[in-house]
C-alpha cells in the first residue's frame, strides 16, 4: 500500500515536472544554504584555531603598555634580563624568549624587499613555535656576540632568491650584511591576516647593536608546559614583572599579557555565533520552500478534485487520500533536500578552496538538514492533504 502510494506520488510529480522542480527549488536553496553556512563556518573556526596555534602552543605574549594594540603609551620597554628572571623564578615554563622587531629594506641577489627584521634570544624558535626548513640554528656564541648571521622566512626567501638555494648567501640590512645560515619553515597567514613568513630573523644582540641601536625588548614570549595552570602562572608572571618594574601597590600595570589560548577560545566562539546566525537566516528559505509546497499542493487538490472524488466513490478511505497527498508533499521535500545536500557538497568544496579554508564535511549537519526538509513537507503538506481527504465524493464528481 505504502509502495503504491509512493509510486502514485512520483507519477504525479513527473506529470508536472517543471512545476515540481520550481516547487522544490525553495527547499534546495534552503538546505544548500544551511549546510554551506555551517560547513564554511566550521572551516573558518578551524582556520582561526590553526592560525593562533601557529603563534605557539600555550603561549603568553607580554608587551609594554596597559592595553593590547595601543602601543606602549610611554611605558618602559623590557630588558633581556626580564626574560632570564622569568625563566629562573617561575615554574611550569617550557621556554622564555626576548624579542624585538624593526621594519627594514633588505637587499640580496640584486633584489630588495621591505620586511620585518626580528631579533630573538636563544629560546625564540621554541617559544614562538618556529622550525627550520633548512640550515642550522644560531649557536650560543653567535647569540652572545651578536654575529652577522640570519635566517629567512619563506616569503622573503622566495622574493629575493626565487627557487635558488639561499643558504650561504649574503643579505644586506641597512649598513651591514649577514650570512644566511637557515631558512624558516612556512607558517602562512596569521590570525590577524598578516603574513607570518615575511620576516628576517637575527640574534637579539645583532638586531640591538646593528639595526635598532638600543637594548630595548618589545615582547616577551613565554611558552608554558602542557598541563600548566595558565591563570596561576599568569598571576605569578604579573607579580614578578610588577616587582621588576617597581610598580607601587594600587598602581596600574604598565604592560599587558595576552594568552593565545584565551584568544583562540574567544575568536572561535565569535565565529561559531556568526555561523549559527547565518545558518538561522539561511533556514528561513526552508520555511519559504515549505509555503511553496503548500501552495502547489492546494492547487493540485483543486485540479484533481474529480480524481479524488472517483477514488472516494469506489471505496478509498479518507486516510488513503490523506496519505497519498501527504506522501506526495514529503517526496517533493525529500527530493529537494537530497538535491540541496548534493549542491551544498559541491558548492562548499569549491568555496572552501577559493577562500583557503579547510573543508570539514559534517555528516550530522547534512543528515539533519535532509530530515528537517522532509519534516517541512509533512508540516506544510498536511493542510492540503487533509482538505483532499475531506472532500464530498458527490460534490467532487460534479466538479468541472
Amino acid at each position: 500500500m505504502l509502495f503504491n502510494t509512493i509510486l502514485l506520488a512520483l507519477r504525479s510529480i513527473r506529470r508536472n515536472l517543471l512545476r515540481s522542480f520550481l516547487t522544490m527549488l525553495g527547499i534546495v536553496i534552503g538546505v544548500g544554504a544551511v549546510i554551506a553556512m555551517v560547513t564554511l563556518g566550521n572551516g573558518a573556526t578551524r582556520a582561526v584555531q590553526d592560525q593562533i596555534s601557529s603563534l605557539g602552543s600555550n603561549l603568553l605574549m607580554v608587551r609594554p603598555g596597559q592595553r593590547l594594540g595601543q602601543g606602549s603609551g610611554g611605558a618602559p620597554a623590557f630588558k633581556e634580563a626580564d626574560a632570564e628572571a622569568i625563566a629562573l623564578q617561575i615554574g611550569g615554563i617550557r621556554a622564555v624568549a626576548a624579542e624585538s622587531r624593526s621594519g627594514a629594506t633588505v637587499v640580496a641577489n640584486g633584489r630588495n624587499w621591505s620586511t620585518t627584521v626580528t631579533g630573538g634570544s636563544a629560546d625564540w624558535p621554541t617559544a614562538a613555535n618556529w622550525t627550520l626548513a633548512a640550515g642550522r640554528p644560531f649557536d650560543d656564541g653567535e647569540q652572545r656576540a651578536g654575529a652577522a648571521v640570519c635566517a629567512l622566512g619563506a616569503t622573503v626567501a622566495r622574493a629575493l632568491f626565487g627557487n635558488r638555494d639561499a643558504l650561504g648567501e649574503r643579505l644586506r640590512i641597512k649598513q651591514f650584511s649577514c650570512v644566511i645560515v637557515a631558512l624558516l619553515a612556512a607558517k602562512g597567514q596569521g590570525a590577524m591576516g598578516n603574513d607570518q613568513d615575511d620576516l628576517v630573523l637575527l640574534p637579539l644582540h645583532t638586531l640591538q647593536r646593528r639595526v635598532t641601536g638600543n637594548q630595548r625588548v618589545n615582547t616577551l614570549l613565554i611558552s608554558m608546559e602542557q598541563g600548566s595552570d595558565s591563570r596561576a602562572l599568569q598571576a605569578r608572571l604579573v607579580q614578578l614583572l610588577r616587582e621588576r618594574r617597581k610598580l607601587a601597590i594600587g598602581e596600574e600595570d604598565n604592560f599587558n599579557v595576552l594568552d593565545t589560548r584565551q584568544l583562540a577560545d574567544t575568536m572561535s566562539g565569535t565565529t561559531r555565533v556568526m555561523t549559527t546566525l547565518l545558518a538561522a537566516v539561511a533556514a528561513v528559505s526552508l520555511l519559504v520552500g515549505g509555503i511553496g509546497i503548500m501552495n502547489i499542493m492546494l492547487v493540485s487538490v483543486t485540479e484533481r478534485t474529480r480524481e479524488i472524488g472517483l477514488r472516494l466513490a469506489i471505496g478509498a478511505l479518507e486516510r488513503d487520500v490523506l496519505l497519498q497527498f501527504l506522501i506526495e508533499a514529503m517526496v517533493l521535500a525529500a527530493l529537494g533536500g537530497l538535491a540541496g545536500v548534493l549542491l551544498a557538497a559541491v558548492a562548499t568544496a569549491v568555496l572552501a578552496r577559493a577562500m583557503q579554508l579547510p573543508y570539514l564535511f559534517n555528516p550530522g549537519v547534512n543528515l539533519l538538514s535532509f530530515v528537517f526538509s522532509t519534516g517541512i513537507g509533512v508540516v506544510f503538506g498536511y493542510v492540503p492533504a487533509r482538505r483532499a481527504a475531506r472532500l464530498d465524493p458527490i460534490e467532487a464528481l460534479r466538479h468541472e
